[in-house]
């Protein structure tokens, strides 16, 4: 019998600065397929090294676009991919035994090591941080949503072993840059939902985001990096809540 193939897709814009290590990671699968958002870096230039299946497509939202990229690929298994992500050298291991076994499942979820300031973040909620990646193409797809998207699956699911080192922030900067666009989109789905906050929520909603973090979660026992983290992602919390609160007190 032939082996299962492995499609791996990844959907990017401007990801130059870690698209690489990215791939590489994965140069074992059967296929790549990048979608590109039409990034002004060099981001393609660096997919081409990688694969000829790279598409450019304007962006269409976190889930349109990864849809889009998973529609695309031929493998019987589908890996997905942020482009700040890497997969573990056991974990191509792994996959292989897995989909192989006749026992398979439909989907598994796999654990991610995020990464701040160098240093992967043991506590404060950020970890194992499970996440389903991996599923027979024909059965999983994701939740349009303006942000954090999630997996639909028909079918069961099972947990691998291996990881997936997740470089999501540069720095302060960085985090502070993407929490004014997420939050955005946050709050405007919160607002097309119907979803309302008083004044309160200004200051409760923030507080019990970083108190869930750096004190029940332990947070604390990851150093300074772990109560900067937790003080950013009570100010994410912050300024979704604001900017819903600013247009629906108008209401």
């Amino acid at each position: 019998m032939t082996a299962p193939r492995v499609s791996i897709v990844v959907i990017t814009l401007d990801e130059e600065d870690h698209l690489r290590r990215c791939l590489e990671s994965v140069a074992w699968a059967d296929e790549i397929v990048v979608v590109d958002a039409e990034s002004h870096d060099k981001t393609v230039q660096i997919a081409r090294e990688f694969t000829d299946r790279v598409i450019s497509r304007p962006w269409a939202g976190f889930a349109t676009q990864k849809n889009f990229a998973v529609e695309q690929a031929t493998g019987d298994w589908v890996l997905s991919l942020d482009a700040d992500e890497e997969a573990s050298p056991e974990l191509h291991h792994e996959i292989a035994a897995t989909i192989a076994d006749p026992q398979v499942r439909d989907a598994y979820a796999i654990r991610r090591r995020n990464v701040f300031l160098g240093r992967w973040m043991r506590y404060g909620g950020l970890y194992p941080d499970w996440q389903v990646r991996l599923f027979r193409r024909r059965r999983g797809r994701f939740v349009e949503r303006a942000v954090h998207e999630s997996m639909i699956v028909e079918g069961t699911r099972g947990r691998l072993r291996g990881h997936l080192m997740h470089r999501s922030y540069a720095g302060v900067r960085d985090f502070c840059d993407r929490a004014n666009r997420y939050s955005s989109l946050a709050a405007d789905e919160w607002i097309r939902e119907g979803r309302r906050v008083g004044a309160r929520a200004l200051v409760l909603r923030p507080l019990g985001r970083f108190l869930s973090m750096y004190v029940l979660q332990r947070g604390f026992l990851d150093g300074r990096r772990g109560l900067l983290l937790a003080a950013l992602y009570a100010y994410y919390v912050f300024m979704r809540t604001a900017k819903v609160w600013e247009v629906t007190r108008r209401r």
